[in-house]
């Protein structure tokens, strides 16, 4: 901490002045440093008033140029910051091969659209922590839904946001994670804490971001190559 830098924002080199020539302007990366800082610091509710007007002046930057900034920085796929906590998609990994499930209809006849279960993982990082998320997915023609495990942080955050709060409401908190607890886990892995609204905002982004396109053509092989 220095009296003119009291929030350890990084130093960045400007590429010039913006189109109205009233701020500086910075390349897409540094204007993602930027717009990551500017959610993702620190500040205690005192001083909440003074940080946004010291991260313009500190970079002499204006409401144009972070608006610019969010644009990239959404254009950017597999990143995200929801509520101080920034999200990124990893790598994923087929575990075994597809399993084919027999399915019937109403009058137990064969359907004509094959069904199969694949155990994958998707791995996501909270803040660069890296957070494993396993899960079964069922695909049954154009299909599929996914289930996940309960095993690590990350799948226990997930069913705390679809079943957990709820479940305790009713009065069977020692079958479900708390948000106590989840929160007490994300402290030994030095992420903040997250409220209920966090939570499901992240839940939304894991749902949305398990499946990708080089994902999607790996299962295509898969299932071509069983047909």
């Amino acid at each position: 901490m220095t009296n003119n830098n009291p929030y350890n924002l990084i130093p960045l080199q400007p590429t010039g002045r913006n189109e109205t020539d009233s701020g500086n302007t910075y390349s897409p990366q540094d204007m993602i440093k930027i717009y990551e800082q500017q959610f993702l610091t620190p500040v205690s509710e005192e001083k909440l008033t003074e940080f946004l007007p010291f991260l313009k002046s500190f970079y002499d930057i204006d409401n144009n140029t972070l608006d610019i900034c969010a644009v990239v920085f959404e254009a950017i796929a597999d990143f995200c910051i929801i509520y101080n906590h920034k999200i990124k998609v990893g790598d994923y990994e087929i575990l075994g091969g597809l399993v084919k499930e027999e399915l019937a209809d109403e009058d137990g006849n064969e359907e004509e659209a094959q069904a199969y279960t694949l155990e994958c993982t998707r791995t996501f990082f909270i803040n660069d922590v890296e957070m494993p998320y396993q899960f079964n997915l069922f695909i049954h023609g154009d299909s599929y839904s996914t289930l996940t495990r309960n095993e690590s942080l990350l799948e226990k955050i997930y069913w705390f946001a679809s079943s957990g709060f709820e479940e305790s409401l009713l009065g069977n908190p020692e079958d479900n994670e708390s948000l106590e607890s989840i929160n007490e886990q994300l402290a030994s892995l030095g992420i903040r804490e997250m409220d209920l609204t966090t939570i499901h905002e992240i839940v939304d982004y894991v749902e949305d971001s398990i499946i990708n396109d080089g994902m999607v053509d790996a299962l295509n092989k898969l299932l071509d190559a069983a047909e």
